[in-house]
């Protein structure tokens, strides 16, 4: 477990260098950050004088490494639009982002798993064909169609549902959550099963495909011959080994979603960190976007490191630290 826990910490900084260093270079292609600073009545020796007080005309490199020593200290710089330090703008933000997330991920998890098993069990009647056709629209429809068509029908419509904003949130342990709230949790219910809809098919095909594959699998119809019970050779046989694969992706797509909460947290004007980044950009405000791609990119390597963890707890077989 120790190794283990050492090899992923370097792997995780050689993968957070990396991400730095490619955050930190594409900054120079947003646009001029003194453009939203001081505005046009500057005159160019002024602008020049400030280029050279924030350092923005030091060489590339002299730049980075100025950067790295303080983000290895937690400074990623301050925003230039909230003046204050860019990490604290995205960590209070932070909270209604992963909110989302963890909405979206309940219910990729209470419609995945029931319809890909049922669907694995009976692949040749009406509802898993309907299934299996609807899905395939799903990966196929961009997110914020998803969204636009949830809002006109529940939203405006039907008239049951916002469809905009977070609501009123509760504070729990410091954490502001609108899970705690009537009013919280209708405003959650469409940008969660916005946010659900790019995954959900995925998962119902994936569960579907590897539940029927390890049907066919022999120890599976040796459960069968010896006479056990259909519900645990489906339950307990199958769908254990079933989720083996299914953790390793979703631990990826559930890190992937962080991003995709762009899209809509941009239609629903929902205040998370993807809303933030797109005025982040629109304002040139330089070390906020690097702040936001380092942040994410930080969630992905935990996610991963996490997925890791579990498949080999869930699976005996798989050994943390690579031995036999």
């Amino acid at each position: 477990m120790i190794a283990f826990f050492v090899k992923r910490f370097f792997q995780a900084v050689v993968v957070m260098f990396v991400i730095s260093l490619i955050s930190f270079s594409i900054q120079d292609n947003l646009g001029d950050p003194l453009r939203e600073l001081v505005g046009q009545s500057v005159s160019e020796e002024e602008r020049q004088a400030l280029r050279d007080e924030m350092g923005l005309n030091d060489p590339f490199l002299v730049q980075y490494l100025r950067f790295a020593k303080k983000a290895v200290q937690g400074d990623l710089g301050d925003s230039y639009f909230f003046k204050k330090p860019a990490f604290d703008v995205i960590m209070k933000k932070l909270p209604a982002t992963l909110e989302l997330v963890f909405g979206a991920t309940i219910i990729i998890i209470l419609f995945s798993v029931p319809i890909g098993v049922y669907s694995a069990i009976n692949p040749q009647s009406w509802f898993s064909k309907t299934v299996m056709g609807l899905s395939i629209v799903g990966i196929s429809i961009p997110v914020f169609l998803t969204a636009i068509g949830l809002i006109y029908l529940f939203a405006i419509e039907l008239n049951w549902l916002p469809s905009y904003g977070r609501g009123e949130t509760s504070n729990l342990l410091g954490w502001e959550t609108g899970f705690l709230t009537a009013d919280g949790l209708k405003h959650l219910i469409l940008p969660s099963f916005t946010l659900a809809s790019i995954m959900l098919p995925l998962f119902i095909r994936l569960i579907r495909s590897e539940m029927m594959e390890v049907l066919q699998s022999e120890y599976v119809k040796f459960a069968w011959a010896k006479g056990i019970s259909p519900r645990r050779i489906y339950f307990v046989h199958a769908l254990k080994n079933t989720m083996l694969p299914v953790i390793t992706v979703g631990g990826v797509q559930i890190g992937t979603m962080v991003a995709y909460t762009i899209l809509t947290e941009t239609v629903f004007q929902w205040p998370g960190m993807g809303f933030l980044f797109l005025e982040a950009v629109n304002r040139v405000d330089t070390p906020l976007i690097v702040a936001y791609l380092i942040v994410v990119g930080a969630i992905f390597v935990v996610t991963n490191t996490l997925v890791d963890l579990i498949y080999g707890l869930v699976n005996p077989a798989v050994k943390l630290a690579g031995k036999k």
